[in-house]
């Protein structure tokens, strides 16, 4: 698995570039969710969210002793192929268990894929990303 540190210095270059971390929206496909999960669990500052598709919390002990505070503000988005045969439903959901159990705000979803991404899956993903990052009133 990936270092998370890489991520995270991508996530602070944004932020001294002038965007604020509540913004910013972290995901990935597979691995790439899995280490979004990772960073953005234990990053410092709350983050806009957190998107899994078809992965998994690797480490979830490590990781659920490595939480920070601030990213338990931070929603998170899981979508999953009920017929995933690289990273099964029951490995995504078991994530999903841990991170309801530490207090996240989780949407699941659940589609009649494979290892893969369809439309159904990008619409959810987009109602999400137009929650968490609709704009705010000063």
């Amino acid at each position: 698995m990936a270092d998370t540190r890489y991520f995270t210095q991508l996530i602070d270059q944004e932020i001294e570039w002038g965007m604020v971390p509540e913004r910013i929206v972290i995901g990935g496909f597979s691995q790439g969710g899995a280490m979004s999960l990772m960073t953005g669990l234990r990053y410092a500052r709350p983050l806009a969210g957190i998107a899994d598709l078809s992965g998994y919390l690797p480490l979830a002990p490590a990781t659920g002793r490595e939480r920070t505070a601030a990213s338990r503000v931070t929603p998170i988005f899981m979508g999953h192929g009920t017929r995933d045969g690289i990273v099964p439903l029951a490995l995504a959901d078991t994530a999903r268990r841990h991170l309801a159990g530490w207090g996240y705000d989780v949407t699941w979803r659940t589609y009649p894929m494979d290892h893969t991404i369809i439309e159904a899956e990008i619409r959810s993903l987009n109602i999400w990303l137009s929650d968490v990052l609709k704009p705010t009133t000063l």
